[in-house]
């Protein structure tokens, strides 16, 4: 599988209601990379990505560039990268609202 890592995601820019978390899980998942999205109530994207660093690579690259169909992205800051011995989540979900 390779070395495992991990990093933290904010996106900002009309990302919400138009589907960004939606397609943030399935462009994960075809990544096989495990994790979580949510909404915040500042309006932002935020999320945890974790798995093999070379898909990790292209996702942050469609977090920053791509996104959903209909967004529009401003901002997207990357942090808290680091790397893993194992991964911590089983699945990429999609959560609802965190402050």
């Amino acid at each position: 599988m390779g070395s495992l890592g991990a990093f933290h995601f904010e996106v900002s820019g009309r990302v919400q209601g138009v589907y960004f978390r939606k397609f943030t899980v399935q462009k994960a998942s075809a990544l096989k990379l495990v994790g979580w999205v949510a909404n915040t109530l500042r309006g932002t994207v935020v999320g945890e990505c974790q798995g093999p660093e070379q898909q990790l690579q292209e996702m942050k690259q469609w977090l920053c560039t791509e996104g959903s169909p209909y967004s529009h992205i401003e901002d997207c800051k990357i942090s808290n990268e680091r790397q893993l011995q194992q991964l911590e989540f089983e699945v990429f979900e999609r959560l609802k609202n965190v402050p």
